[in-house]
């Protein structure tokens, strides 16, 4: 007769293995479940870029109202100097900080603006004079909504400078969000000659930094946290990204695969070294997709988007020069006029800091003249 008592030692070996496979997947996703959440709190709460100082000095140009690609109002203003009868050496695009408006362009524009070039400086929405959009509020992260804004104010400089017969070339500048807005902006525009950003970083690489960091400062076991695989952070990544899709109907593109499609644009990237916001990695991750003239300039000592103000004259210089060499469409005099220096100075008096030379390491032998 055979038996019909089950055979225990099968039973307990099923058991085993349907445990063990119902552990592999549910502690995962309960581990999943919790990382997300803590950088759901994290990043919803997280404060905004440190504060740099207000510029008080009034912002002087023609002002404009233009619509951003989504079709939203936005403010902006058009500074230049046609006093002195010369040509601009053309039209720079400046996209400004989280936190921001559009007046802080006369501290990071000046060396622009003494080297004869016109700036277009625009604010985002919800900044500055621009309407803000019901139910959005901005995050450190660029966004399609910053995208946006800046497509619009690149078809409207566009129309402006069509207009006024000149040449369509344009350059753009864009600090921190800014700066990642100016790289999102510039895929597929051929009127974008030149770019330069100054603490840039690219949304999904800069959350993986942020995930591993506050992940192991939170997770419960801390030697699981601190040896999770690279597929982990990646579809951690991936998940968060979605989550926040959901949660506050934004989508936010990777500038790093934006740097890749804009092609052979030059781009100049700068970055604080003590930048404690952003680490400098994001702009050497940025340097090393660049598939066109790249140079990276790390400023010693400095900390997030404070570049300008611990090397006011040679941010001035570098910037100016980068455009010289890769969008100037009007030659230039050799040296600012003193008279356009002194017209220059009761609206920018107040935005520099005395300069202190200092040996800045460069990343690329091309960048050895900036």
């Amino acid at each position: 007769m055979h038996s019909s008592l089950p055979d225990w030692g099968t039973v307990l070996g099923l058991s085993l293995g349907i445990g063990f496979a119902a552990l592999l997947v549910v502690y995962p996703a309960l581990v999943l479940r919790r990382y997300i959440r803590i950088m759901i709190n994290v990043l919803d709460d997280q404060a905004s870029n440190p504060d740099n100082g207000n510029d008080s000095s009034r912002l002087e140009g023609e002002t404009v109202s233009f619509r951003a690609a989504d079709g939203h109002r936005l403010e902006g203003a058009i500074l230049s100097d046609r006093s002195l009868g010369e040509e601009p050496a053309g039209m720079v695009v400046f996209a400004h900080e989280l936190g921001s408006d559009r007046t802080s362009c006369l501290r990071y524009c000046r060396g622009l603006l003494e080297a004869g070039y016109d700036v277009f400086t625009f604010d985002f929405r919800n900044h500055g004079a621009s309407p803000s959009e019901v139910g959005y509020r901005p995050r450190q992260w660029p966004s399609d909504r910053e995208r946006a804004d800046m497509l619009g104010a690149i078809a409207f400089v566009g129309s402006y400078l069509e207009l006024e017969g000149r040449p369509g070339d344009i350059g753009v500048f864009g600090v921190s969000r800014g700066g990642g807005a100016a790289i999102l902006a510039s895929v597929g525009i051929d009127a974008v000659k030149a770019i330069v950003t100054d603490g840039a970083f690219s949304s999904d690489t800069a959350l993986e930094y942020l995930m591993r960091r506050f992940a192991t400062t939170f997770a419960r076991i801390r030697v699981v946290a601190e040896n999770h695989p690279p597929l982990f952070w990646r579809f951690l990544r991936w998940l968060l990204f979605r989550e926040f899709t959901r949660r506050f109907k934004l989508r936010f593109p990777s500038v790093r695969k934006a740097m890749v499609r804009i092609g052979p644009k030059p781009i100049l990237l700068i970055h604080g070294e003590k930048d404690s916001y952003v680490p400098v990695a994001q702009s050497q991750a940025l340097y090393d997709l660049a598939r066109g003239p790249r140079h990276l300039w790390i400023v010693p000592g400095a900390k997030h988007n404070q570049s300008v103000l611990l090397q006011s004259a040679e941010y001035g210089r570098r910037i100016a020069h980068f455009f010289d060499q890769y969008l100037a469409v009007a030659p230039r005099p050799a040296h600012v006029s003193p008279a356009r220096k002194r017209r220059d100075v009761p609206v920018l008096a107040t935005l520099s800091a005395p300069f202190v030379p200092h040996m800045v390491p460069e990343r690329d032998a091309a960048a050895a003249s900036f």
